[in-house]
């Protein structure tokens, strides 16, 4: 966001001050930055020059200024000096990287700095002018342009910093400004920040809005709920977003045509006003400007409640500063709540207590409370920022954005402007019964006090180093918009369509701007009509893969796509997908690991086989297993493999055909009852049978069932998602209840984690989104299988839900060659607990109590999370859920609850299908 909130003092001036208009931006009237502020020794001879960009002498003062700051910043909280790399220059990879840039005070941004090298190490810039950014027009898009770094300030983990100069510049994929109010850098900030290709965290314009504290306060009061101070506003010219608005409880707006010949008016309007119940036993009154120009810059006036002369007198000498769109406000001073204090009553003048909150844009748009801190100072005068000492709420923000959602983009200033993080300031009151009220809404400050407070972490032995920033989920949102600009436009082919479980895919294109072009064998199929380009092709036969590679690489270039990527998230055509990217040289697994991770017991055999180094050995989690093809292998296999085992497809996917089997006789029954019931693609479309009806016997281990889905790039572990299952219907294996996130112990989270990992590269998947199901034995984790695509049912939606990370947006970036954006340690934002539905036991329910369109409902109302399976209710012995349905909490037993109480009022639960056994493991 462009904050305009300087960083140095707010000023108290008594009545007769000197003209606050003639003021620079801290509180001098030079536009040349303080000197001499910053005790403390590093070097003066770096590289602080752009080439092609020379600076003036003023501008070149305010650059070493930030600089000096910076390194007085990183200085206090026990950080390394800054190192100079500007002499070699970075190369990097333009436009395929993260770039996250910010402009502003360093002691402001040091939070988002700090947690952005933490996060996405050396993406995070911080530029300490605007010379070491250039705007170029982006092709394609008339009116908008490009922002690219030069020369910037590189974060990384450890708090280490670096000197960067960019050849070839630098292509930010979001951009953050915040200069404050100087004479010529706030504007060229502003100009920076408008009409931007990337995202950025706002704009000049938002950052009047968010600055104009009679239009926050008017928002906090009708939209939010909130309490603000007893407040009378003098508007002249209002804004069109004040003019004609509602009035609300204690908030009185007088509107202004003129600023002379007002005396009668505010007089009545003052008087009227001190005598009001708003009021209540306030003593004093504050008489102040408000408007964007006036923030931090402007006198309080404060007078007791009873001098009706003295605050008409300050509210005529005020009105003549106004210009339009602003106002003058007389607001209710409320006493600070008393503290008590354990040595009896203090002599002095008390202390007031001053709440400070940083509230965060999340996924979906929605407001997270990242931080909330309190300032403590004495009682006797004005607590401000910079005048307390900070210590150890989402309306705010909700109403923000609801006031951003009715602007035009150009009353945003740009498209991509948005207000991604917001500060709110409380004061802890009594009045009219209310412990609290909301002051005002600001940009950087509330952040800057939340640093402050952090800081105090920093130093070594005081306290607990591992508390969430409070900036920690503005850099995921910084990421997470980044990812979008970086994709934007992208021009991917998908292979094979899927079903109705993955409809999701085509939305989410969409919002993400992604041309697709579709392989499908199904000329019908609904997804033909919301791609680009349509071929259909038949691949239902994939012992043909190569062949067809060939043949699909060929129609895409007869079709002239330039393609910059290809993927699948659907089973059957993984193989295929992996061989058509080596014929179009796209980046993928190679085909060789997806044939691996395809055919179950090829990855367990081959995994046995990988004993390191580097140790642990992912053979330590392979479980023995043979191949059956033939009844004589069945015969073999019982002699080979500890029983009880299970059998299952060799190609197989959503647990059908999986079976429990006791001894030699159940083996060969079951392996002929498949072999006769399931033999090519029509007899049950979609669970690999296209690849035919092989299977495998495997040794059954004892456990808890758990999935990890991984993100993967160029061989690097990059996220980790694990969620539990519950107990399944033995000897059948289909899926009955999920929690996420796991209720393991970190160290057992961790073995998990590290043993999917282990397997994945054990069969040579370097890159890409995969799902890994394992068991947590008493040995340790024990692999089950790998699925070499992103995990189904209802896990991408859930993780999006709880982390804010899209998995189907991380494999289109992979699929592109670009490395996900995503945060190094995703938190979750709360807990799912979920149970499948089967057509086999719920199918009077599914028609009646818990039919599709009841369950929409609720889930529209936000009572359930609905991700549905399958279209049709056709009842089958080998069957796959028809849908999941989760409810969620602030911890697993509130949602476990929950969903256990709607499973009895839907239906869902009964005798034959006991939900509270299946959520039994979530305890």
């Amino acid at each position: 966001m462009l904050s305009l909130d300087p960083s140095g003092p707010e000023w108290d001036c008594p009545l007769g001050s000197k003209d606050l208009e003639d003021e620079g931006p801290w509180g001098g009237g030079s536009g040349l930055p303080p000197t001499g502020c910053f005790p403390g020794s590093w070097r003066q001879d770096v590289g602080l020059d752009c080439k092609g960009s020379p600076e003036g002498t003023e501008a070149r003062a305010w650059t070493v200024y930030y600089y000096s700051l910076l390194q007085s910043c990183l200085q206090q909280a026990g950080l390394p000096e800054t190192q100079d790399r500007s002499q070699a220059p970075r190369t990097g990879c333009p436009g395929a990287e993260v770039t996250l840039c910010v402009l502003g005070s360093p002691s402001t941004f040091l939070p988002v700095l700090l947690e952005g090298g933490v996060q996405s190490p050396g993406n995070m810039l911080l530029c300490l002018s605007p010379a070491w950014l250039m705007k170029v027009p982006a092709p394609g898009q008339p009116g908008e342009a490009a922002l690219l770094v030069s020369k910037a300030v590189s974060f990384h983990p450890g708090g280490l910093t670096f000197l960067d100069d960019f050849v070839p510049p630098r292509r930010a994929t979001y951009f953050l400004a915040g200069l404050g109010l100087g004479p010529s850098r706030g504007r060229e900030a502003a100009e920076l920040a408008r009409d931007l290709t990337c995202p950025t965290g706002a704009s000049a314009e938002l950052a009047r809005l968010l600055e104009d504290r009679l239009l926050t306060r008017q928002l906090l009061a009708q939209q939010g709920g909130v309490a603000v101070p007893a407040t009378l506003a003098f508007t002249y010219k209002p804004p069109g977003l004040l003019r004609g608005g509602d009035s609300s409880p204690g908030l009185r707006l007088v509107e202004l045509s003129g600023k002379e010949g007002q005396e009668t008016l505010v007089k009545e309007e003052v008087e009227a006003f001190l005598r009001s119940e708003a009021l209540g036993d306030v003593l004093q009154v504050a008489v102040k400007l408000s408007g964007w120009r006036w923030r931090g810059r402007q006198a309080l006036h404060l007078h007791p409640r009873a001098e009706l002369g003295a605050v008409v007198n300050t509210v005529l000498a005020l009105l003549e500063k106004l210009e339009e769109e602003e106002s003058v406000l007389v607001e209710a001073v409320y006493p600070p709540v008393q503290l008590p204090c354990s040595d009896g009553p203090s002599p002095g003048p008390g202390l007031a207590v001053r709440i400070c909150a940083v509230v965060c844009r999340t996924q979906g748009d929605r407001p997270l409370l990242s931080k909330v801190v309190c300032g403590v100072g004495r009682g006797d005068r004005p607590l401000r920022h910079h005048n307390s000492l900070p210590r150890t709420l989402e309306a705010a923000l909700t109403a923000m954005l609801a006031l951003e959602a009715g602007l035009s983009a150009e009353q945003r200033g740009g498209r991509r402007a948005h207000t991604d993080f917001l500060g709110v300031d409380f004061a802890l009151t009594a009045a009219g019964g209310m412990l609290t009220v909301a002051l005002e809404l600001n940009g950087g400050l509330c952040l800057e006090a939340c640093g402050a407070l952090e800081g105090l972490w920093a130093a070594p032995r005081l306290g607990p180093a591992a508390a969430e920033a409070a900036a920690a989920p503005l850099v995921e949102t910084m990421l997470r918009r980044s990812a979008r600009c970086l994709m934007e436009g992208k021009q991917l082919l998908v292979v094979g369509a899927g079903g109705v479980s993955k409809k999701f895919v085509w939305e989410a294109a969409r919002d993400y701007g992604l041309q697709l072009h579709l392989v499908e064998s199904d000329p019908n199929h609904f997804a033909s009509q919301l791609v680009q380009t349509f071929i259909h092709f038949d691949m239902t036969e994939h012992r043909r893969d190569e062949e067809n590679a060939r043949l699909l690489a060929e129609l895409v270039r007869a079709r002239g796509l330039k393609l910059d990527g290809c993927f699948s998230y659907w089973d059957d055509c993984l193989v295929l997908t992996a061989l058509l990217c080596q014929e179009l040289g796209l980046p993928c697994s190679p085909p060789a690991a997806m044939r691996l991770a395809k055919k179950k017991s090829l990855t367990q055999l081959h995994l046995l086989r990988h004993h390191g180094p580097p140790w642990p050995a992912p053979s330590l989690h392979a479980v023995p297993c043979c191949p059956l093809e033939s009844e004589a292998d069945v015969e073999r296999a019982v002699h080979q493999v500890p029983l009880p085992g299970v059998m299952k497809l060799e190609f197989g996917a959503g647990a059908v055909g999986v079976r429990l089997v006791e001894d030699a006789p159940q083996c060969h029954e079951h392996f002929s009852r498949i072999t006769r019931d399931l033999q090519g693609e029509a007899d049950h479309p979609g669970i690999g049978l296209g690849w035919g009806n092989a299977m495998l016997l495997m040794e059954f281990v004892e456990g808890t069932e758990h999935d990890v889905d991984l993100v993967l790039f160029g061989g690097r572990l990059l996220a980790a998602f694990v969620s539990d299952n519950g107990p399944t219907r033995l000897p059948g294996f289909t899926e009955t209840a999920a929690c996420m996130p796991t209720g393991l112990a970190s160290e057992q989270e961790a073995q998990m984690v590290q043993a999917a990992f282990r397997c994945c590269l054990g069969c040579g998947l370097l890159d890409g989104v995969f799902n890994v199901e394992l068991k947590l034995t008493g040995a340790g984790p024990r692999l089950i299988e790998i699925n070499p695509r992103m995990g189904g049912f209802y896990l991408r939606d859930w993780i999006l839900e709880l982390y804010g990370v899209d998995l189907l947006l991380a494999a289109v970036m992979v699929a592109c060659g670009l490395r996900p954006a995503l945060p190094t340690r995703p938190r979750a934002r709360g807990h799912l607990v979920g149970v499948m539905c089967l057509v086999s036991q719920h199918l009077q329910a599914l028609s009646s109590t818990a039919s599709r369109e009841t369950l929409q409902a609720l889930h529209d109302r936000g009572l359930l999370r609905l991700n549905l399976l399958e279209e049709a209710l056709v009842p089958g012995e080998y069957e796959e859920p028809y849908c999941s349905v989760a409810c969620a909490g602030s911890s697993p037993t509130e949602a476990r609850l929950r969903l256990l109480g709607l499973c009895q009022g839907l239906g869902i639960d009964g005798p034959s299908y006991p939900v509270a056994h299946f959520l039994s493991h979530f305890k």
